[in-house]
């Protein structure tokens, strides 16, 4: 026998490394996964592919041009309109107008307050999003209690060394940001309280739960937030006011957490009726079960319908616009007023677009990640 032949026998393909002589065997077993692949997600039905052609060919009809005005015409260059002489975008009004779309009407001379802030926000989530930490609940304890106290002292300011700074003059995608975590923040923990209310076996609890949830889930968010900014000043007592930002955080706290209540009750429904009776056989009392047993698996079952509320949550922080506060879509309509920018709304509306777009998709792609985390027990 021969060295090629043995080798061949040994290996169960010819000699010199080739599959059938001609291509490499790593790169025949990639384009075999490639292609078990498109087949089983794009391919895998006469419908699935009519389905995928579709997608492919408007694909091709609309970002080519799409390209060519976002890209390859675009500018960039210069500091006013008139160096967008090309038929492309002009993403020079971006450049010039970033910091008013990022920090709203934040002086300038203070935006390090804002900066300070979000990277407070990133030290505060690192550990309670890595798995590895020792004592994540201590963290998400910190992240919800000690750093909104240090962020409002950074972006109020007030004391020595930290000048006030008017929540009228904060806006852009900072208002955003700040709306959404501190609203979830408060509609989650009431939104469990309100699931749980409801299924309570004691009538008042469950009656004025239940009043609570309907109410807000049959008022229109747009009449909530008018309501916030126009009617709740008239029911106070005179000389004593409210700032139009923490208004419109309570009505916005109350409006999701209903949403939440409905939400995590369906989690509840969904946990066997056996956990909660071995539990109490153990001698645990019912906030002990509640806490550490129901609610628990409840948020675990119904994690993508949480997300989805934070998701929606996020954006509709763009309806403070209607009470005067300028978040990132408002700044962008108002920037698009400067007789200087006029004509650029596609370029505005195209930024605002791809900025909650991110925004979302970090959000949904952790929230995945913590399913599949938290459901591989069940793999």
């Amino acid at each position: 026998m021969t060295v090629d032949a043995a080798a061949q026998r040994s290996t169960g393909r010819p000699s010199g490394g080739k599959a059938g002589g001609m291509m490499p065997g790593g790169a025949q077993a990639a384009l075999h996964r490639v292609g078990g692949w498109l087949r089983a997600n794009l391919f895998s039905s006469p419908s699935n592919t009519i389905l995928t052609l579709v997608v492919v060919a408007l694909a091709a009809v609309s970002l080519p041009p799409f390209f060519e005005w976002a890209v390859a015409k675009a500018t960039i260059a210069g500091t006013t309109k008139s160096a967008c002489t090309g038929d492309g975008a002009c993403w020079t009004f971006i450049k010039v107008r970033f910091p008013l779309f990022f920090y709203g009407h934040y002086p300038p001379e203070e935006t390090w307050r804002v900066n300070l802030a979000g990277l407070l926000l990133v030290a505060f989530s690192i550990p309670v999003i890595r798995e590895t930490t020792r004592r994540r609940g201590r963290w998400l304890i910190l992240l919800l209690t000690l750093y909104p106290v240090l962020a409002g002292i950074l972006l109020i300011g007030g004391i020595p060394g930290l000048p006030f700074v008017d929540t009228s003059q904060w806006g852009g995608l900072m208002l955003d940001v700040l709306i959404a975590f501190l609203v979830v923040e408060g509609a989650l923990p009431l939104g469990i309280l309100l699931a749980l209310g409801r299924r309570s076996r004691l009538p008042i609890i469950r009656l004025v739960s239940t009043g609570f949830i309907e109410l807000w889930r049959g008022v229109p968010l747009l009449t909530v937030i008018s309501m916030s900014a126009i009617m709740v000043p008239l029911f106070l007592p005179e000389g004593f006011s409210i700032d139009r930002l923490v208004r419109a955080l309570i009505a916005l706290i109350l409006f999701n957490a209903a949403y939440m209540a409905e939400t995590i009750r369906g989690g509840l429904q969904g946990v066997p009726a056996g956990q909660e009776e071995a539990a109490y056989s153990l001698g645990l009392g019912w906030w002990k079960v509640q806490a550490f047993v129901t609610v628990p698996q409840a948020i675990r079952n119904v994690l993508p319908g949480i997300v989805n509320n934070i998701v929606d949550l996020f954006k509709d922080t763009t309806l403070v616009t209607i009470i005067g506060l300028s978040d990132l879509l408002g700044t962008v309509m108002q920037a698009l007023k400067d007789p200087a920018w006029l004509g650029l709304a596609k370029e505005g509306y195209v930024f605002a677009m791809v900025a909650f777009f991110i925004c979302c998709f970090v959000m949904s792609t952790y929230a995945r990640r913590v399913e599949r985390r938290l459901t591989r027990h069940r793999h």
